[in-house]
């Protein structure tokens, strides 16, 4: 069967596929979480890897069709979706955090870390109190920077932006240290820089035909095996010296670049990641992901013999949470989306080159809003699935 052309990879309104993808990572993480030893097979620690680089994809994308489209990227728009799709539910959760600890008198460690979580530098903070949540502040400051790097200070060149990529990836790279009791925090950012770079190759003509033979339906089925591969292979990664594991979520965040092209091909993978299930748990995965601590101590109050990381956790976690995050997703993910596409004053998104192809976008659900198709950077990022790499050494 044919590949996708760069034309119709261009029209796509819509990557279905995407949304799967994100559901089974923050299953996974919480697997990682909760599971116990049965669960180490799993790798779930690494979903969160996953993340970051369909983050960049995504958020970047979005960014060169709007250049494309509009002549520039608002950044003011950008900004204030960002503020109103991620800040609201993560002060909810961490507000009912402090409330639970409190209760359970054991605010102090919440409140030492306070000042960490609500400045965003939650990786830095001096315990455990929010302990998932450092993912969060992880896309945070890419968000405040990416824009400015690339669409700010860098014009609308092709070979430039790209140029300027590469390097920011190398000087993180550079920035990782070998002592072992160092933060090994750069990586994380390499991840989302290589979903940059991709977003950036695959916008381009000839960067996009790179990744072309990777559309066919054949050739996505062999690359969607060997990421399970890969994937199910990461617990024989030979250990590093230091015991960090740098090497392997740099080359974890490569085979994630080479997955997603092929995921644009309507084969077997691409329905399997788009059944409905799936994409429902999808577009709940930022607020899962947020409540998951919440959800295991409220399952353990109710069933104290559950008690203990084991099978059973895992799946009532993942039960009560995916209920309390519908609610969120409800009552504040989708509203307070909506506030800020009011805010941010944006209109409908013109695709970046119009063609009679109808098909999907650079999202897990759409390139636009969460709400509606008015807006289109929302859905973006998507619940930034910003899922932990549990084996982080801070």
């Amino acid at each position: 069967m044919a590949t996708i052309s760069y034309a119709e990879y261009r029209a796509m309104r819509r990557f279905p596929a995407l949304d799967g993808l994100r559901a089974i990572a923050a299953v996974i993480v919480v697997a990682f979480h909760f599971g116990g030893p049965r669960w180490t097979w799993l790798s779930g620690w690494v979903g969160v890897q996953l993340f970051f680089v369909l983050s960049g994809f995504l958020i970047t994308t979005l960014m060169l069709r709007e250049e494309e489209s509009r002549g520039r990227v608002s950044l003011r728009s950008f900004y204030v979706r960002r503020i109103f799709r991620i800040l609201p539910v993560y002060l909810v959760v961490l507000a009912a955090t402090y409330a639970l600890a409190h209760l359970n008198g054991a605010s102090s460690r919440l409140r030492e870390s306070m000042p960490h979580y609500l400045l965003m530098v939650n990786e830095f903070a001096p315990n455990q109190a929010f302990p998932h949540s450092w993912t969060i502040a992880i896309e945070w400051k890419f968000y405040l920077v990416w824009p400015l790097l690339a669409f700010v200070f860098v014009s609308a060149a092709f070979l430039r932006r790209m140029a300027v990529t590469v390097l920011a990836i190398a000087a993180l790279v550079a920035l990782i240290p070998f002592e072992k009791d160092w933060p090994y925090w750069p990586i994380h950012y390499v991840s989302i820089l290589v979903g940059c770079l991709l977003a950036i190759l695959m916008h381009h003509p000839r960067g996009y035909a790179l990744f072309q033979p990777l559309t066919r339906p054949v050739v996505s089925l062999a690359v969607a095996v060997g990421f399970v591969a890969v994937h199910l292979a990461l617990p024989y990664w030979p250990p590093a010296a230091d015991g960090h594991a740098e090497s392997m979520i740099g080359a974890y965040a490569v085979a994630v670049a080479l997955l997603l092209p092929a995921m644009l091909a309507p084969g077997l993978p691409t329905k399997l990641l788009s059944w409905r299930p799936l994409v429902w748990v999808g577009e709940r995965s930022y607020s899962l992901y947020l409540v998951q601590y919440l959800a295991m101590t409220t399952v353990i109050a109710l069933v104290p013999s559950y008690a203990g990381h084991s099978t059973r956790l895992f799946v009532a976690t993942t039960v009560v949470g995916l209920l309390a995050a519908d609610l969120l997703y409800r009552w504040v993910e989708q509203p307070m989306i909506g506030v800020g596409r009011r805010f941010s004053g944006r209109g409908k998104v013109v695709p970046a080159t119009p063609t009679t192809v109808p098909t999907t976008s650079p999202e897990p659900s759409a390139p636009t809003d969460y709400a509606d198709s008015t807006d289109s950077t929302d859905r973006t990022v998507p619940a930034l699935p910003v899922l932990t790499p549990g084996g982080d050494r801070r």
